[in-house]
């Protein structure tokens, strides 16, 4: 009489929970180094440019590469890195009036300046930005141009970095080398030359006045043909310039 075939025992429970429990485990390892991973290029490029001056920012190679998927005229923007040194005091003191008056007393965030930006959102219904020379300079240098969730958590955490790993001497003139001043124009030294026909170092009082009144909108005003709105601005930009510490 032929024997009957046995039966294979059922496998336990048990077992394919213990299985499913290490895939987990593998998973989470993979995952946890690849933010490893991340986390040491992020302090690398941050703990780089605190003694190497950018030759380049992610947002231009960002708008380039932008353009030229689009198929769409493209023109590099025009940077000349000058020295803090080399820059007028006066577009320092002018920047710091016009973008952070609290530059030298937060640690990359102003929470008096959030709270404010809170409280006109919820009284006017106005939003109006918020952010410190640190933050721009994080997202100018490191991150592309994209209004997404993750870009403003990697802002902020690339934020953190800047001000753990620069001084606010570095800061200030990394952002005053890589702020967008206009069409094909990055940096202090070539708005200066664009606009008024003069090196960073020469800028006096009244034109740093006017290109720092431009900055939340550069593309749309110039400081050589100022509107009535931009020249209030810079006189109030003016008012607030002798106040500002330097770093």
């Amino acid at each position: 009489m032929a024997k009957r075939p046995r039966k294979k025992p059922a496998k336990k429970p048990r077992t394919r929970r213990i299985k499913s429990r290490r895939r987990s485990v593998r998973l989470l390892r993979t995952g946890l180094k690849v933010v490893g991973v991340l986390i040491l290029i992020s302090l690398v490029q941050v703990a780089a440019l605190r003694f190497i001056n950018p030759p380049f920012t992610v947002s231009v190679i960002w708008d380039a590469t932008r353009h030229l998927i689009s198929r769409t005229p493209y023109q590099r923007p025009h940077m000349a890195w000058r020295s803090l040194d080399d820059i007028s005091p006066h577009l320092q003191r002018a920047v710091l009036a016009a973008e952070d008056q609290r530059f030298q007393h937060h640690n990359g965030f102003d929470l008096v300046e959030i709270q404010a930006t809170l409280e006109d959102m919820i009284t006017d219904g106005r939003l109006r930005g918020a952010s410190t020379i640190s933050m721009q300079t994080a997202r100018t240098v490191f991150l592309p141009h994209a209004r997404a969730i993750l870009r403003k958590a990697l802002e902020a955490y690339y934020t953190v970095l800047v001000e753990l790993l620069w001084d606010k001497r570095r800061i200030l003139e990394i952002y005053l080398n890589t702020v967008d001043w206009g069409d094909g124009i990055m940096g202090a030294e070539a708005a200066g030359r664009a606009y008024f026909d003069c090196s960073a170092q020469n800028l006096t009082a009244r034109q740093a006045a006017l290109l720092a009144a431009i900055l939340p909108s550069p593309h749309r005003f110039s400081p050589t043909r100022p509107t009535r709105y931009l020249r209030q601005r810079a006189r109030r930009i003016a008012a607030d310039m002798p106040r500002m510490p330097l770093p």
